[in-house]
């Protein structure tokens, strides 16, 4: 058995967010990693603006709801993702999420410039068959 691993980058942003603040974060926080999917909180995954940026991409979207958004132990913990969300961060924990069971941060949330878009990056390890080589 080899071990296979899936990057998802997971969002959080602010409404009115633009396609350049989620472009600049996904570029700070993958600095050149194949993503495999985005991820934000369910309500969000399905804005305009979100879904253009993954088609972009070429990246399926995958919608956390807050149950469990609020599982996940992130590093961040910042006062407004709290207040808002019960997630310490929202990038952090849908990346979290989105990755699955024993999925790991490969990157705490970084911001953009506007600071209308956070992102982060976890991966989780899958067992995958071998060719018997």
């Amino acid at each position: 058995m080899e071990r296979a691993f899936v990057i998802v980058a997971g969002f959080g942003f602010r409404q009115g967010v633009g396609v350049d603040s989620l472009n600049q974060v996904l570029t700070h926080a993958a600095q050149g990693q194949c993503v495999a999917a985005v991820a934000t909180a369910r309500d969000k995954a399905s804005g305009a603006v979100f879904r253009a940026f993954a088609q972009a991409q070429n990246l399926p979207v995958i919608a956390i709801d807050s149950a469990a958004l609020e599982a996940q132990q992130t590093v961040t913990q910042a006062e407004a993702s709290k207040a808002a969300r019960n997630a310490g961060s929202v990038a952090e924990a849908a990346a979290l999420a989105a990755a699955g069971p024993g999925a790991r941060l490969l990157s705490r949330r970084v911001i953009s410039a506007d600071r209308m878009a956070t992102c982060a990056l976890a991966h989780s390890a899958t067992e995958t068959k071998g060719d018997g080589i």
